[in-house]
């Protein structure tokens, strides 16, 4: 039997006009003002897409990374797999935890206190045996996303400041977090409208007709507000 809405979301939907959709500004200023957000500390904020893809066809997989300009508000644990002088900047960049071999065996073996994993391009060769642990939490190293390189100590700086990887799942549906309710509105506005563009600009080339199919902004325990994409996101679609 479905639960029963609590008495804050029910509240915070009737601020919802029916089938309208969003400018960024007014759904911000909405949400910051919904009391469902309001119950749990400081809720997160994100955006869900439904994509017009489909992920079981290679050309047309979804994924990148986004640059918020405030930050996600979150403190992002980033560990390290490298040796040498890599080993030593991605230490000094502020690291969780920097290794390889030891490093490898401590997550085959079950450790998995981190948000973010980046390697160097020879430590792939070794991190690969960890597809199976890392792959399905999304944590695997890659080159697209820039947790694959030599320069450890900016790909460490950058994920602590604020960037944000994003990758589509089975069903075209797409979760990206874009910082807390706590943050200003303007904050908040510059960070959704960021998140936006990072993901009209990741279109496939494989994909036909309507790409943004359907947008909602939403905090922690609230409803999801509609967003008005092609406004922000134009030039996304053919």
């Amino acid at each position: 039997m479905p639960k029963k809405p609590s008495r804050r979301y029910s509240e915070a939907s009737k601020l919802l006009e029916p089938k309208k959709r969003y400018a960024v500004g007014e759904a911000v200023a909405l949400l910051k003002s919904m009391p469902a957000g309001k119950s749990k500390g400081n809720p997160s904020v994100d955006l869900s897409f439904h994509l017009g893809v489909d992920p079981k066809q290679s050309d047309q997989v979804v994924r990148g990374t986004v640059s918020l300009p405030h930050g996600s508000g979150k403190t992002v644990r980033v560990i390290v797999f490298a040796q040498g002088a890599p080993a030593e900047a991605a230490k000094v960049a502020g690291a969780t935890l920097v290794g390889y071999a030891d490093l490898i065996k401590k997550v085959q073996e079950g450790w998995a206190d981190f948000d973010v994993a980046v390697a160097t391009p020879d430590a792939m060769i070794e991190v690969r045996k960890l597809g199976k642990v890392l792959g399905p939490r999304g944590l695997m190293p890659n080159p697209k996303s820039g947790t694959v390189t030599e320069d450890t100590a900016k790909a460490v700086k950058e994920c602590q400041a604020g960037r944000v990887e994003f990758k589509i799942d089975k069903g075209s549906n797409l979760h990206v977090s874009c910082g807390k309710l706590s943050f200003e509105g303007k904050q908040l506005g510059e960070n959704v409208s960021a998140v936006l563009d990072a993901v009209s600009r990741s279109r496939p080339q494989g994909a036909k007709g309507k790409y943004l199919q359907n947008c909602v902004l939403s905090a922690s325990f609230s409803p999801g507000i509609p967003i008005a994409v092609t406004e922000v996101a134009a030039g996304s679609e053919d």
